[in-house]
């Protein structure tokens, strides 16, 4: 029972870390929560239902999914976030708003209200058993992904000269520029890189669901969110750590509420966020201060 829980937490965990990272990430420089983020995994799974008439391999066609889940993000920053960058934070926050539901009522109107399905390998839906755990092949595709993806992430933040100046620009976003660092193209990576882990968590997203609905960014964007609130809104790690944590707690109440309140689930895993802001309002892990909004 032990092992079943840590293996079903870790996969869950590993979806939640994933789209908490690509949230962080663009708040980290800009300061700035993108809530058009959910809608992100939308177009992932638009793009799927519509290329899944195409005589392509299931592979090539997640690709191109993903690179329209860049090709949005990018599209989020030039549309939504870069004319009002100069202004208030309400300004901003309104104009991703209305990119979200932009988004939402194109899908809405030009394809359908109704849930359509998205093309999967059939193998991520067959169950692999080892000690006493069973559990689906997705769970550990999802688990392998994820930690593939951090370890990426890892290596491209240390190693490469734009991860070290996002690096940078997200601890001291003014001295970074007045360093040289070029501003806009370190923002613009910033929400490549969300959409990329956006559209990879789509993948692995709909992997579980099988569909895809005009509304189904609300639920990502809110495990992102909370996510990130649980681990430090600054911190990297933290949004990852948050993840984890949340998806932990997410599986315990889901194990060991009886079924007639279980669906009170939710309930009780804010009042444990509550707990944990009163405890820690800044987040467990505290992250750099300042940002382009300083």
């Amino acid at each position: 029972m032990l092992l079943q829980f840590i293996v079903d937490a870790l996969s869950l965990g590993s979806l939640y870390a994933l789209f908490a990272l690509g949230l962080v990430l663009v708040y980290g420089i800009l300061k700035l929560v993108n809530f058009a983020y959910g809608e992100l995994v939308l177009v992932f799974g638009y793009s799927m239902f519509l290329l899944n008439a195409s005589p392509f391999p299931w592979f090539f066609m997640a690709l191109v999914a993903i690179l329209m889940s860049i090709f949005f993000s990018i599209a989020t920053d030039y549309i939504a976030f870069r004319p009002v960058r100069e202004k208030s934070v309400t300004a901003v926050l309104i104009t991703s708003f209305a990119f979200a539901t932009l988004l939402q009522n194109a899908a809405l109107l030009l394809i359908s209200a109704r849930p359509k399905n998205v093309p999967m390998p059939s193998f991520f839906s067959d169950s692999v058993q080892f000690l006493t755990v069973i559990t689906p092949v997705r769970n550990l595709i999802s688990i392998a992904v994820t930690f593939i993806c951090l370890i990426i992430f890892y290596q491209f933040m240390k190693r490469t000269h734009i991860g070290l100046a996002m690096r940078a620009a997200a601890t001291n976003f003014n001295m970074a520029r007045m360093l040289g660092i070029p501003a806009n193209l370190v923002i613009t990576t910033a929400f490549a890189i969300s959409g990329l882990l956006a559209g990879i968590g789509g993948t692995l997203w709909m992997s579980k669901l099988g569909m895809v609905f005009p509304g189904i960014g609300l639920e990502p964007l809110l495990i992102a969110f909370i996510a990130t609130v649980i681990g430090g809104m600054r911190s990297v790690q933290g949004a990852v750590l948050g993840g984890f944590i949340l998806a932990f707690v997410d599986m315990s109440f889901n194990y060991l509420l009886p079924q007639d309140i279980l669906k009170f689930r939710d309930a009780f895993t804010f009042t444990f966020v509550i707990l944990i802001l009163l405890i820690r309002p800044e987040g467990l892990i505290k992250g750099p201060a300042t940002g382009i909004r300083t």
